[in-house]
This record gives structure tokens, sequence and C-alpha cells, in this order.
């Protein structure tokens, strides 16, 4: 068996970080009596003189023992117990869990359904290469732009076709929203049973063959997430997997995230998309128009992207608003008709008619429910969904940015792409749903 000296490199930085950590009986009666013995992969393993040693350490220590290990920095991530005289773990032992394919991933966003132009081209090439080559030349990736430009339609798409070509592959999509909430929900939860639940995720993201982060932007000023996102980054690169992560900004432009994380993504391949041109936007509108089964005379085309700003879901709303109201009043598509369904929402003074206070109360009557309570926090089922139908329709009748939206609901713009697409693939396959929508449409156009 090999010598504690042989490891001490290693272990000596993880046995400082546990002395700040634990109480001082707690270290000198169970932490001093670890002996490192071997390292496996990320994991250290430690020998235990008893199997009452290893139980404690198991059921009291193990997590302060995996925050030490992520705090060192020593290129390990965890560790594993085995009681001296016995030849394999005895607790703490590697578990293997069944792991499934993200159910968060938009089945819509595909390369395919992506509308390539010189706005993109690039970046679009070094998606395509990720998804073909994962860890190949670009890694970590890192894509960023305005609201609205594909960003997360884009590192969707790189999910979607591993998943689809590579199903043996582990793909994480996460929004840097709900990473967040995770590691907040753990730091602050002192139950045993939760504290055992944050090594697993942190395990659960470490194991990634691709990681996917959208918004990062989103961690700033949260430096405990920053620290966890930074070991997680680490142990990822160092093992060869894929990162890939979008943002509002580029690196150097996010003062409010650590320096050494900015570093890390710098270190990186960079790409910008930027808002599309002209002709660019006319075949956005084909290609929409085409998936919602909808022929779209080229002038009504032309019209709907002069002025559209560089939004390309302020365009896609254009259009969705004005199929509706040729649905609503049963005429054909013309100009004459988009110029006044976008101008529903306008009056003379250019002030908006429809306005956000008008959906929120419109929903609110519908339902039967407050206005606070779609503005509050409550997690009952016969909140969300008016909440994210509240957000659905704010998506689709307004021209104001997503992030606009966000800040009328008081949520971030990644809840409210996530509200908007949820409703939207709802109405889909739910009857009664889209009947609720269509309902709530009416109700507000007609006011």
């Amino acid at each position: 068996m090999a010598e504690k000296g042989n490891f001490d490199f290693i272990y000596n930085p993880i046995l400082e970080k546990m002395r700040e950590l634990v109480t001082p009986i707690n270290y000198s009666t169970y932490i001093e009596k670890l002996v490192p013995v071997d390292i496996d992969g990320r994991f250290i393993i430690l020998e235990t003189p008893t199997e009452l040693f290893a139980k404690y350490i198991t059921g009291v220590l193990a997590d302060k023992m995996r925050e030490a290990i992520i705090k060192a920095d020593v290129g390990i991530s965890d560790f594993r117990l085995v009681v001296e005289g016995s030849e394999g773990y005895s607790y703490n032992a590697p578990t293997e869990e069944k792991f499934e394919q993200p159910s968060n991933l938009n089945p819509k966003y595909t390369f395919e359904n992506f509308v390539v132009g010189k706005n993109n081209d690039f970046v679009y090439a070094a998606a395509l290469s990720v998804a073909e080559d994962p860890a190949g030349i670009y890694n970590p990736l890192f894509i960023y732009g305005g609201t609205g430009l594909g960003k997360t339609h884009l590192i969707q798409a790189i999910a979607n076709k591993i998943v689809t070509e590579k199903p043996d592959l582990k793909v994480i999509y996460v929004t840097s929203e709900q990473f967040t909430n995770e590691i907040i929900d753990n730091m602050f939860t002192r139950k045993p049973d939760v504290r055992d639940k944050g090594s697993r995720l942190r395990q659960y993201y470490r194991s990634a063959d691709i990681l996917i982060v959208d918004d990062i932007q989103f961690i700033k000023n949260k430096k405990a997430v920053q620290e966890e996102f930074f070991h997680t980054f680490n142990e990822l690169v160092a093992k060869g997997k894929q990162i890939v992560i979008s943002s509002d900004q580029p690196p150097k432009d996010l003062p409010d995230l650590e320096e050494r994380l900015r570093t890390r993504f710098s270190g990186g391949l960079l790409f910008d998309i930027l808002p599309p041109n002209f002709e660019t936007k006319i075949a956005i509108l084909k290609k929409k128009a085409l998936e919602k089964k909808c022929i779209v005379p080229d002038e009504v085309l032309n019209f709907l992207a002069q002025d559209s700003g560089d939004d390309v879901r302020t365009l896609e709303g254009r259009l969705a608003k004005v199929i509706f109201a040729s649905k609503l009043h049963e005429e054909p598509l013309s100009i004459a008709l988009a110029r006044n369904a976008l101008s529903e929402a306008i009056s003379e003074g250019g002030k908006e008619e429809i306005t956000p206070a008008n959906i929120i109360g419109a929903v609110a009557g519908y339902f039967h429910i407050t206005k606070n309570d779609i503005l509050g926090k409550s997690k009952k089922k016969e909140i969300v969904l008016p909440r994210q139908i509240c957000c659905y329709l704010m998506c689709e009748l307004l021209t104001i940015p997503l992030d606009s939206t966000g800040k009328e609901l008081g949520r971030d713009h990644t809840t409210i792409i996530y509200s908007r697409n949820k409703i939207s693939e709802l109405c889909r396959v739910n009857d009664k749903i889209a009947k609720d929508v269509d309902d709530i449409k009416n109700i507000i156009l007609k006011k």
C-alpha cells in the first residue's frame, strides 16, 4: 500500500481547506486519520482505519470533503473511501446512474431550420463543426450577440444534432438561471439528503460529454455560482469534453464576471451573431411562413421586413400578428391588412394601445386570478400556466424586446423564452390551451 507522502502534493491543500470547513474535533478525530492511497481518475482514494470511520465520514463529512477538494483546485473533484485491509471501496463507492437525454430542447431548433446569412455564416459553420466533432477545434465555443438573433437556436441545434447522431454522448443543456437556482438551492439547505443531492448535482454536470450553457451573463455577481462553474469548466476541459456558452456580450464586456472566468472564456473560440440584413430578414420571414403553412405575398414580406429593427423575434412577431389578423378577419394577406394589423397596437400618437398591462389584465380576468398572482412567485399550476400564457401573448402581440417583456413580468429573458416556447408547443398538441390562447387574443384585440 502506498505511503501518505506519495500524495502530499495533492492531499495537503485539501487538508488545509478541510481544516477551515469542519470543527477541530472532527478534524482531529476523523480527517487526520485518513490516508490517501491512490488517485483514480478524478477521485482521490482515502483509507480509513475502521468501518465506523467510513460510516461517519460518508454520513456527516462527505459534502465538506468534496467542497474542500473543489476549493483546493488540485485537478480532482471527488473522493472514495476504503477501509484498511479491504480490497474494494467500502463506502461512498461510485454509482452508475442511467442518463436520459435532455428534455428541455426545442425540437424545432435545428441547423436545417436556421436561416444563414452574411450576419451569421461564420458562427453557423462553427456550431455545425462542434455538432459534428465535439471537443474538436472549437472548444470552448463562445457565442455572443444581441437578444433575439438566434443564439439559443444555434446552441440547441448543436444539442439536437448530437443527441440524434451520437446518442452515446451525454449532452446537458442548461440556462444559467437554472444552473444558478440549482446551486443556490443546495447551498442554503443543510439537510443531509440535500447535501448528498448537491454532490450528485456536481457529479451530474461534471460527467457531461457536452455541456451547453445559455446566457452565461446571468451568473454575474453570484460568486458561489461562479466558483462552482469555474471548477466544472476546468474539469470538463481537462477531460477533453466540449463546452458551449452563449452570452449577450463578449467576455471582455462582462465586468461583473470573475477575471479567471473571463480569461477561460476568452481562451476559446469567440463568435458573434450580427443583426440580419434586409435579404436575410426576407429569408427568415419566408421560412417562418412556411412553418406556419401560410403563403405570404412577396410585397407583404417586404413590408414586414422594413423598419422591423434588428431583433429577429420582433420580425417573427410582426409576421405572426399579421397571419393572426388574416384568420381573425377572414381576409387575404395584403399590405393593407398588414398595415392595419400592425397599427392596431399603435395609436395615432405612436403610443401602444395594446400594452403589457392590457395583456396581464386580460389573462388574469380570463383565469379568474389577480395581477399580483401573475407577477408573483407562486409555483402553483393554476398560476404558472396563465403566467406562461401571458409571456407568450406579450411576445406575440407586442413589439417590445424580450428583456422589456421580462421586466414587465419580473422574469429574465431566458424564462420568457422558455414560457413562450412551452405555450407554443402546448398550443400545437393541446386543443383546450390553443382555444384559451385564441380566446384571450380575441379579448385583447377587440377591446
